[in-house]
């Protein structure tokens, strides 16, 4: 199958939060997917689609049909288990990660996987059809319009986000294999809510605006109409972007072991939940994740008070409070609250003045424009371009 052309993520103009949020779970998928809101034509499935690109290459079982990972026993299905348990070497396959579709009509053998009862005694786990979830292992599983899905089909999703496994049972016949993926979904809030159960498994939310600066909205236009005129120079042209990208998820990925939180950071985190009423245990966990992560794409081995305000936001705006009777917090409202807990443990916050160039912080705390690797390069490609065109309407004229 040809490979499909997909618009940079470096590209993308505005919508700082929701690639932070997106880079933040590339990094450590271990946070647990985000979910985004927003009205339509927003730019949230070009988002999605264009972060395959920029991510670095997985290593699987060659020929497994489920992507188990040849280095975690946890991350692998009964055949290959049996192999590593034997202590026999794997066929190790390099691939580029991807984002599996779960389109809103898809049928639940289509999902999780059809299974010919038959065969099972004979071939045991491959007797299993693979689904979506299987595709899925190790990969991103990318749901559009997920407040529209079926409910037995988010059950099933539920499940496999929820235990990182898929099961599959029939005729009191059991198979299962593992499913691990970064889940992001999209929806509109004006066609319908999500089921609460569904909407605290997502662990990070962006609620996406429309682009209301004239410039911007400029911008967007010529960058769209040079990838749909040339995609091949549009996409060269941001490349630079998109290496210097990659290799930042993979500094942050090696940087993640080193990070340290202070215990009166925690100890915040953890009051403010409690103040917040936030529902269950999981914000607790999920902030302190984000903003270890935060604290490694930026090169720092210390969180700071401002990841954590950070990463309480992209957490708790979603949140159910005191058992569904009370709107999530707004942004305000978690700034004020964390900020008065922050105060109230007598936290310092730790300036490091030892540190060499390479591992002094990136960007600044506030707006974090972070990421999106110098501007600079892409600019210096615009002025190239400029520069070239100029000459040609001299010779011209």
């Amino acid at each position: 199958m040809p490979k499909r052309v997909t618009y940079p993520f470096s590209a993308i103009v505005a919508q700082d939060k929701l690639k932070l949020a997106i880079l933040l779970n590339a990094i450590n998928p271990k946070i647990g997917g985000v979910l985004i809101q927003g009205p339509k034509g927003s730019g949230k499935t070009t988002i999605v689609r264009g972060l395959a690109e920029i991510l670095p290459n997985l290593e699987i079982v060659k020929g497994c049909p489920f992507n188990c990972n040849p280095h975690d026993p946890t991350n692998m299905c009964e055949n290959c288990s049996e192999i590593n348990t034997k202590g026999e070497s794997f066929m190790v396959e390099e691939k580029g990660m991807t984002v599996i579709n779960l389109p809103l009509g898809a049928t639940e053998d289509r999902v999780v996987g059809s299974l010919n009862v038959e065969k099972v005694i004979k071939l045991g786990v491959g007797a299993l059809e693979p689904g979506i979830l299987a595709e899925a292992n190790q990969n991103i599983l990318y749901v559009d319009e997920i407040n529209l899905l079926p409910d037995h089909i988010a059950d099933d999703l539920l499940d496999a986000a929820a235990y990182g496994w898929n099961v599959v049972e029939r005729e009191g016949i059991s198979i299962s294999h593992p499913s691990r993926f970064i889940l992001i979904g999209t929806m509109n809030p004006e066609e319908g809510y999500l089921r609460p159960q569904l909407l605290d498994r997502f662990s990070l939310s962006v609620n996406v605006q429309n682009i209301t600066t004239v410039e911007d909205r400029m911008e967007i236009v010529r960058r769209n109409s040079a990838f749909e005129a040339n995609p091949k120079e549009f996409m060269t042209k941001f490349a630079i972007l998109q290496e210097e990208l990659r290799t930042r998820i993979i500094q942050a990925r090696k940087m993640f072991s080193q990070v340290n939180m202070s215990e009166k950071l925690l100890e915040a985190i953890c009051k403010a939940c409690l103040d917040l009423k936030v529902d269950g245990m999981r914000p607790d966990l999920i902030i302190s994740k984000t903003a270890k992560t935060l604290a490694a794409f930026e090169n720092r081995d210390w969180v700071t008070s401002d990841d954590v305000v950070l990463a309480s936001e992209l957490v708790l705006n979603h949140r159910t409070r005191e058992g569904g009777f009370l709107d999530p917090a707004t942004s305000e409202e978690i700034k004020r609250i964390l900020g008065a807990k922050i105060k109230d443990v007598k936290y310092i916050e730790k300036i490091k003045s030892s540190e060499s160039e390479d591992q002094k912080p990136r960007g600044n705390a506030k707006g974090r424009t972070m990421i999106y690797a110098s501007q600079e390069a892409h600019d210096k490609e615009e002025e190239k371009v400029k520069k070239k065109r100029s000459e040609q309407d001299s010779l011209d004229s």
